[in-house]
C-alpha cells in the first residue's frame, strides 16, 4: 500500500515514518466481493478496517422492528470503520456491507496490544486518534438526534 494513504489519514496523524511502518507491518489485506457483509451487527468484533479500494454501506437494524434497517453512511477509500471495537471490545454496532469489490487493511485488537508492548508512543497516538474520530462521529450523531427530537415538537 502506498505510504501516503496512511500518512494522510487522521487515525495515523502525528506518527513518525518508523511508527507507520510498524503499523503497516501488522495490518492484513482483506478482499470482499460486492454485496458481502464484512461485519454484521451484533457479532463480536476484533478489528479496525481501513478501506483502500471500493465503497461500503453502514446499515443499522431498527430496534423496534427486526426486519427493518436503515443506511447510516457510505464509506469510500480512505475511510475507516470498526474503531469502537478496538477500544471497547463489544459487539458490532452496525452491519457494514460491500457495495462493490472492496480491498481493506485490518488491524486487530491483538496487534494493537502488540503495538502497546513494542512502542508506547505509537500506541498512545493511535488510541488518541481513534478517540478523536469516535468523538467526531458522536458530535455528528448528536446533531442528527437533536434535529429529529426537535422536529417532533
Amino acid at each position: 500500500m502506498a505510504a501516503t494513504a496512511l500518512d494522510k489519514h487522521a487515525l495515523f496523524g502525528g506518527l513518525q515514518p518508523a511508527e507507520l511502518d510498524l503499523l503497516r507491518s501488522l495490518m492484513k489485506e482483506e478482499r470482499f466481493s460486492a454485496a458481502t457483509d464484512i461485519v454484521k451487527e451484533g457479532d463480536l468484533g476484533d478489528r479496525l478496517y481501513f478501506v483502500v479500494e471500493g465503497s461500503v454501506e453502514v446499515v443499522k437494524a431498527c430496534p423496534d422492528d427486526e426486519e427493518a434497517s436503515g443506511r447510516l453512511a457510505v464509506l469510500h477509500a480512505g475511510d475507516t470503520f470498526g474503531e469502537m471495537e478496538l477500544i471497547d471490545i463489544q459487539r458490532r454496532s452496525a452491519t457494514v456491507r460491500a457495495l462493490e469489490e472492496v480491498v481493506a487493511l485490518t488491524l486487530s485488537n491483538r496487534d494493537l496490544y502488540r503495538v502497546s508492548q513494542e512502542n508506547l508512543h505509537t500506541f498512545a497516538m493511535l488510541v488518541m486518534n481513534i478517540a478523536r474520530e469516535i468523538s467526531r462521529r458522536l458530535r455528528k450523531t448528536n446533531v442528527v438526534v437533536a434535529s429529529a427530537l426537535f422536529a417532533r415538537e
